[in-house]
């Protein structure tokens, strides 16, 4: 059974969220306050976390920043904010997805479904070919079996999808990848967002694994089109 957590101040609403997740098999629990749901987040074993973004003591880009610096598990904030510079903030911070209040519960159980299907599929149980698969690039090592990023022995730590972005990039040296590719391709077409959500995870990723990311090595700009990784 898989553990979410909720962390939304508008009872009625977190109370539907859970009656529909509970329907369908998960187990959920509910916090209303935004520095004890961090807390729980942090403690708890939980398999997915649904996040508002307007929550009291604490808001919820804060909370999913300190979420990410720990855990990798997958993030999807509601927000009732329906401009872009909220979603690409949300997302930039480390989040998978986004949803703007109102929305259906079966629209929540589904995206929930295919963000825990996708995080299964990249971290589960690899056997056979894949075991022990790694991509060494000038000082870069990527261990697909762990999804562990070094950079010169220093291990860094990506969010699931700035590791998305490294791995595909890195697999296709020297592919330019166009910005909408990037997005349909890590985040879904069903997702919110937009090309600029890759830009975004792009600087992040660079400050991650560049030595100077302002004269970026291993992932570089084409301009007017996208990006590719250098070798």
């Amino acid at each position: 059974m898989k553990n979410i957590l909720i962390i939304e101040d508008e009872k009625a609403i977190a109370e539907l969220e859970r009656d529909y997740l509970e329907s369908y098999g998960y187990s959920v629990q509910i916090e209303g306050r935004g520095d004890i749901g961090l807390e729980k987040a942090l403690a708890g074993e939980f398999d997915l976390i649904i996040l508002d973004v307007m929550l009291p003591k604490l808001d919820g880009f804060e909370i999913c920043r300190q979420i990410r610096q720990s855990h990798n598990i997958p993030i999807l904030m509601v927000t009732s904010k329906k401009e872009d510079i909220d979603k690409i903030r949300g997302l930039g911070l480390g989040a998978d997805d986004y949803m703007t209040k109102p929305f259906s519960p079966s629209e929540l159980v589904a995206r929930v479904k295919a963000h825990l299907a996708r995080y299964e599929r990249l971290t589960g149980d690899r056997s056979g070919g894949e075991r022990g698969e790694q991509i060494r690039i000038r000082g870069l090592l990527i261990d697909k079996p762990s999804r562990r990023v070094t950079i010169h022995d220093n291990e860094s730590s990506l969010t699931s999808k700035e590791y998305e972005l490294l791995l595909l990039l890195a697999s296709h040296p020297n592919r330019v990848f166009e910005k909408e590719e990037l997005f349909e391709r890590i985040w879904g077409l069903d997702s919110n967002g937009d090309a600029a959500t890759v830009t975004v995870h792009i600087r992040r990723l660079r400050e991650k694994i560049e030595h100077d990311p302002s004269n970026p090595q291993y992932i570089e700009t084409i301009w007017g089109v996208g990006y590719r990784f250098k070798v």
